[in-house]
């Protein structure tokens, strides 16, 4: 069992907002990851919690993140926001553009971001998350450099292409679904390996396009979809969403986000509806529907539980792993 340290949520932003200025970023960007990331952590999501925030330190230091890049927002349509974040970070153009999708979905039903030339996303129900928490349905979808072998081939072509759907509801917490289409997220496989464990069949293929579950040889060649050529399907399918609509760099010809000195140039779709212009009372419809499927069906519905993890986070904070803690500060400045 690994060493651990509990830091509360507010000591825990300000410590990654420090470290990501030391490593090149600019407070915006800072700001920005610190947020997501420790939102991630609160939430239960380690894995892409300060954990990942580490590989943003890693490549503000190499460059893969442009740490002092302004995203450049354009409006070609009333309810289509642009973004091109100049080879920075996937959530500081989200970020500068919010309160303008906001009011943009209010106004017309729906509002659509779509951002290209970014780092990875993390953990991508935090985007379409801040939309419910406003009272709308949010969609989002992220690609990012190929992992993840498509239908009929054994060699990556697909990043874990999440996709995010939340939706408020009246007197809980929002739904909030977030998913990979790849059979597990990579940072599961990469911690496997880093602990020295062996990965569940059906996750991943070794170079030489057979089963593996050796995590190690899993990194060196292709993930596997859930549910073979379905979750194959919907990896295409967040690949145009992302990367064809906003003229990101397709998986294929996305650079790495763990080695070299590129931008992997990922794409980022986010979709926002507002449902008071469709049907009156959809949060107290909704959120009684989900009721009914859990108490009379038994039904696990996405979003309670992270919720429930927050509010405890809020009151007790998050317990890290010390070595985490560890290389955040060293990237502080000595005092």
């Amino acid at each position: 069992m690994p060493a651990m340290e509990r830091i509360s949520l507010e000591e825990a932003e300000r410590l990654c907002i420090d470290a990501a200025i030391a490593a090149g970023a600019s407070a915006p960007a800072a700001e920005s990851i610190a947020r997501a990331a420790v939102a991630a952590e609160a939430e239960g999501q380690p894995a892409v919690g300060l954990a990942h925030f580490i590989d943003y330190l890693d490549a503000l230091e190499a460059g893969r993140i442009n740490g002092t890049a302004t995203p450049l927002i354009s409006r070609p349509a009333r309810a289509i926001i642009l973004s091109d974040a100049g080879g920075g970070t996937a959530h500081l153009g989200f970020d500068m553009a919010f309160e303008d999708l906001v009011a943009v979905a209010e106004t017309f039903g729906v509002a659509i971001f779509s951002q290209k030339n970014a780092y990875t996303a993390g953990a991508l129900g935090y985007f379409a998350g801040r939309l419910a928490k406003r009272g709308l349905v949010g969609l989002a979808a992220a690609n990012g450099p190929a992992l993840l072998a498509g239908s009929g081939t054994t060699r990556p072509v697909f990043c874990t292409n999440p996709i995010a759907f939340a939706a408020p509801t009246e007197h809980g917490p929002p739904l909030l679904i977030d998913q990979s289409s790849s059979a597990t997220a990579y940072v599961n496989i990469r911690a496997a390996a880093e602990r020295g464990e062996a990965i569940p069949e059906g996750w991943a293929l070794g170079p030489d396009g057979k089963p593996t579950t050796n995590p190690h040889e899993a990194m060196r060649g292709a993930l596997l979809a859930f549910g073979g050529a379905r979750g194959a399907n919907i990896a295409l399918m967040v690949e145009v969403l992302a990367a064809g609509l906003s003229g990101a760099n397709w998986s294929l010809d996305a650079p790495s986000f763990a080695e070299g000195a590129e931008s992997p140039g990922c794409g980022l779709f986010v979709l926002a509806i507002d449902p008071r212009l469709f049907t009156g009372g959809f949060a107290n419809r909704t959120g009684r529907h989900l009721d009914r499927l859990t108490t009379g069906f038994g039904l696990h519905v996405p979003g309670g539980a992270k919720a429930k993890r927050r509010a405890k986070a809020v009151r007790e904070g998050v317990e890290v792993e010390a070595a985490v803690m560890e290389r955040l500060r060293s990237c502080l400045p000595a005092t």
